[in-house]
């Protein structure tokens, strides 16, 4: 036993050169973790994009694998980038904030998944994303996933590309301006905006992962392996208009009203916990 004892204080939270409070984050991105990230964007877009990308005359346009290879290097990558996210500051308050938004989000999802677009998640991802930044928000929105998938038995091939393109919606709200300052009717307004074209966005590079699929189908919206990019990507165009952007559209309504009307208690309810949670509070002992 030592003659006294030590209690651990936290500082005051960090301001900025205008003396504004700095919103906390969760995660803060260091180098590794912005190269991992940048890494798997430019992956993730091969991934998405071959048909489109890939030249008329490679192997890759013709190649009835290259989906399926696709398919199997995602989850490594995606393990790979999370790992190194959490290395680099993943305490276990944000570890349990983690875990609390991803359950949140994966009970949203089967309200509404299959009924006309409806998914109340995004709004969600949106706002937590803007609230926690884009590290915790890039973890949190392909968790979210993986998490309902497990919950509604929606584990297939194109998992791990819902992930990515769930990670990239929640990433981008955290890259929005105005994270310290921006607050009221504005946020919501931009948040809103951005939920609704991250919506679409979503959906539509979504149809590019089950695109390749139907190319064996005698069809004016198949893809054509080998074909001109202008020539594919006018069916790829048809291809969403007649399958996806019934769905598209009322999931940006559906974020967009969510994010309107319960945003502002849900902004609320995420930084009040942030500040409680004190992320970026350094630490120090002094004698009691």
């Amino acid at each position: 036993m030592t003659d006294h004892q030590e209690r651990a204080t936290h500082q005051a939270p960090a301001t900025d050169r205008t003396g504004a409070t700095r919103q906390a984050r969760a995660i803060r991105l260091g180098r590794r973790s912005v190269i991992a990230l940048a890494l798997i964007t430019l992956i993730g877009v091969a991934a998405f994009g071959w048909p489109l990308l890939a030249d008329s005359a490679s192997g890759l346009a013709h190649s009835q694998d290259a989906p399926w290879l696709f398919a199997a290097l995602l989850p490594l990558l995606l393990a790979v980038v999370m790992a190194t996210i959490a290395d680099t500051g993943l305490d276990a308050k944000a570890v349990a904030m983690l875990g609390v938004l991803a359950a949140a989000g994966a009970a949203l999802r089967p309200l509404g998944a299959g009924t006309a677009g409806i998914e109340p998640m995004f709004f969600l991802m949106v706002l937590s994303g803007r609230v926690l930044g884009p590290g915790f928000g890039f973890v949190l929105g392909a968790l979210s996933m993986f998490a309902s998938a497990l919950l509604t038995g929606g584990v297939g091939p194109w998992m791990p590309f819902q992930m990515l393109a769930m990670g990239w919606v929640t990433m981008g709200a955290g890259l929005l301006p105005g994270a310290d300052r921006l607050r009221g009717r504005r946020e919501l307004v931009m948040l809103a905006g951005y939920g609704a074209v991250a919506s679409v966005a979503y959906g539509t590079v979504m149809n590019l992962q089950g695109w390749p699929y139907i190319g064996a189908l005698a069809s004016g919206v198949s893809f054509v392996p080998g074909d001109p990019l202008p020539e594919n990507l006018s069916r790829f165009l048809a291809y969403c208009l007649a399958t996806s952007l019934g769905w598209d559209l009322p999931r940006a309504l559906v974020t967009v009203v969510a994010s309107l009307t319960l945003g502002p208690a849900v902004l609320k309810a995420l930084r009040r916990a942030t500040r409680r949670a004190a992320f970026e509070a350094p630490v120090t002992f002094e004698d009691a």
